[in-house]
């Protein structure tokens, strides 16, 4: 099969593979369909963060295409979605809703397999697939779909951890295509005002269109101020970090009002929290690696009735071939999202 390698930072190409192959009775073969660029592999193609050469990707959805003997739930022709992590659903850590925690399980492409080709093993197949219900489904509602597998539930966990309201004022630290699901997820919670920091024309504008009433423009000391005063002084509610930079968590913390709590999942690079100030203002912090699998079934009705659209962060779409431009495209902040469409339903 083809399907994209990392070589080193800033070289993602297309290769030849072998075929995926069933190796455990709990294990699954998809066939990929769509597969996206997550802004986490950024930090691999920028060499930030240490990755070895070899397949790549964790965003997908496909087609079943075979089964291990002992799996139950899934079966062929099943049209699915693959979280980032797989699990078996029976754990002690799935069954308290941390599906990424979950003791037997992993993640891409610790199966063998990246998530951006044209084939992929799925361990722990029954625990980890979502069956999609219906079939042909319009392009945007594919798109909107495969961010189920992260993007979407990754934002949604932000908004979960940060205690997000009906009525609250939330602020988004970070306009990407998490921060930007952040948003739909607290509005989708009842969220009545949405401060969102971006100095980004085109994410500005994406970001009102999901349903920021605020936009702030600075960073650092000049963001913090401005949010201080859209509040009266008294800051938001509830703060999603979706960046994970140090200055991104500074400002979080910063602009959270006192007894809120800081939702993170922005993967977290040589981040100190000023822990003297959070005690002095009771200011907590909460989040990490989303349980994908775990929301997957709560937001799905939303993407198939279209009340809420999630795919539209994709905003640059090539085939598998092109890999290694929609990676550029995204370091280069050319891009919010990459989509990959890698084959046929």
């Amino acid at each position: 099969m083809r399907a994209a390698v990392f070589n080193e930072p800033g070289s993602i190409t297309v290769a030849d593979r072998p075929d995926p192959v069933i190796t455990q009775p709990t294990d699954a073969i998809v066939r990929v369909v769509l597969s996206g660029v997550c802004g986490s592999d950024l930090w691999y193609y920028r060499g930030d963060s240490p990755f070895e050469p070899g397949p790549i990707g964790h965003e997908l959805i496909g087609v079943v295409e075979e089964i291990g003997a002992e799996v139950r739930k899934i079966k062929r022709g099943d049209f699915v979605i693959s979280p980032f992590a797989f699990s078996d659903g029976t754990c002690p850590h799935c069954r308290h809703g941390i599906t990424s925690a979950c003791s037997a399980g992993g993640f891409y492409p610790s199966n063998g397999d990246g998530g951006q080709g044209e084939g992929v093993r799925v361990p722990l197949a029954d625990g980890t697939l979502v069956p999609v219900p219906g079939s042909g489904h319009a392009d945007e509602t594919m798109a909107s779909l495969l961010t189920l597998s992260d993007v979407l539930a990754t934002g949604h966990h932000a908004a979960v951890c940060a205690d997000v309201k009906p009525g609250g004022v939330v602020a988004v630290v970070g306009d990407g295509a998490v921060g930007l699901s952040g948003i739909l997820a607290a509005v989708r919670i009842g969220a009545e005002r949405l401060i969102v920091l971006s100095r980004n024309p085109v994410r500005q504008e994406l970001a009102r269109e999901f349903g920021a009433t605020d936009i702030v423009e600075g960073r650092g000391e000049e963001a913090i101020e401005a949010v201080r005063q859209l509040t009266r002084g008294v800051g938001a509610d509830a703060v999603m970090e979706c960046v994970g930079t140090a200055q991104a968590m500074q400002t979080a913390t910063s602009i959270a009002r006192p007894g809120s709590i800081v939702g993170y999942v922005g993967v977290p690079h040589e981040i100190e929290l000023p822990i003297g100030d959070m005690f002095l203002r009771n200011v907590g912090v909460r989040g990490g690696s989303a349980p994908v699998r775990a929301y997957i079934e709560e937001l799905l009705p939303d993407v198939l009735e279209g009340r809420i659209n999630p795919g539209r962060v994709f905003d640059f779409t090539t085939d598998l071939e092109g890999v290694g431009e929609a990676y550029a495209a995204m370091n280069e902040r050319r891009a919010i999202k990459s989509l990959l469409h890698v084959g046929t339903v």
